[in-house]
């Protein structure tokens, strides 16, 4: 039986794609909270997959849809208890993406 043929960023977001990366204070060591929580639960509401790491959170992000999920992330933990939030935001090249060559 054949597998299904790998999906690729480039696959999934066509044209331009950005790397988000987030990180919410107050920092609880494993226990991130609901103000964590909430951010990634509203990145995830608008159809984006984050990785949830243990100081920080980041997901692939199609360019036409970067301001809806920054806001909602923002928005999100602020109103859920955050007293800081860093954004990081990252063009990424798709074109390696798709070959496996890394960045």
């Amino acid at each position: 039986m054949r597998s299904p043929p790998r999906s690729t960023a480039a696959d999934r977001y066509p044209g331009s794609v950005l790397l988000l990366e987030f990180t919410i204070e107050p920092f609880h060591e494993g226990n991130p909270g609901p103000h964590v929580r909430a951010a990634v639960d509203a990145a995830e509401a608008l159809g984006v997959t984050v990785e949830f790491g243990p100081f920080g959170s980041s997901c692939t992000v199609p360019e036409a849809q970067v301001a809806e999920v920054s806001g909602a992330v923002v928005a999100a933990a602020f109103a859920n208890g955050a007293s800081h939030v860093s954004l990081h935001a990252e063009r990424l090249n798709i074109e390696r993406m798709a070959t496996g060559a890394g960045e």
